[in-house]
This record gives C-alpha cells, structure tokens and sequence, in this order.
C-alpha cells in the first residue's frame, strides 16, 4: 500500500468554506486527505489572539504534522465571514499574517494563504509570503 499524502489547513468554521477548500488543496498540494482544523475567523485569531486559542490549533496542527506527516499548512479565511467581518483587503493582510505566524512554527516546508471568495473559488493569496 502507498503511503497517503496529507495536507493541514486552519480554516473557518463556517461550512461554505470547507469545500472550496478542500477540493482545491488535494489537486494543488497533490495530497489524498486534507486534516481540518477550524475555528470561528481562524485569520482574527492567528493575528489577535487570545493566546490560548492560538496554542491550541498550533497544538492541534502539530498533531497533523506529526502524525500523518502534512507537507503543507493552508491557512484559510472566506467572503461574508460573521466571526471576522472586515473588508475583502483586510482578510488578505491578516491571511499573509498568519502565514507568518505559521512559518514561525518552523514544522511545514510549504505554507499557504487562501481565500474562498464569494464565488465559492479559492484564490491564492500567498504561497510561504
């Protein structure tokens, strides 16, 4: 049996936001499984805290590092988000953010920013920005 790819994504908990991203990841990470972590404005909350909510998805996407050995951490923020209701161009700049806060984790080779517009497409906002 081959060994099964997995990717990590940190994304909101509103369902309108899981597909897109899911059916965009597996082709373009090339993986067979996504590990979903999610979280009410997951991009507010990597950039704002409370501490404790942060520690915990780190907890959690460490988890899917170790464990299933994901290549790649997708961060994931969408259009109309209620817990995070600021404008298209602030979502993105908290994305790139929480990139960065990602990257300072030092555990995925490949770290991602995305956004499901309001379209239900996904557009990339940065690839390790």
């Amino acid at each position: 049996m081959s060994r099964q790819r997995f990717v990590t994504a940190i994304n909101c908990i509103d369902g309108r936001a899981q597909l897109p991203a899911l059916n965009w990841l597996k082709p373009h990470c090339n993986v067979d499984y996504v590990d979903l972590i999610t979280e009410p404005g997951p991009d507010k909350i990597l950039t704002r805290g409370p501490a404790q909510t942060i520690a915990s998805i780190r907890s959690k996407a460490t988890f899917s590092f170790e464990v299933h050995h994901s290549t790649v951490l997708a961060i994931v923020a969408h259009h109309d988000c209620i817990a995070h209701p600021v404008s298209r161009e602030e979502h993105w700049e908290d994305i790139k953010q929480c990139v960065q806060v990602a990257i300072s984790w030092n555990l995925w080779p490949r770290v991602l920013g995305l956004w499901v517009n309001e379209w239900g497409s996904v557009d990339l906002v940065c690839d390790k920005c």
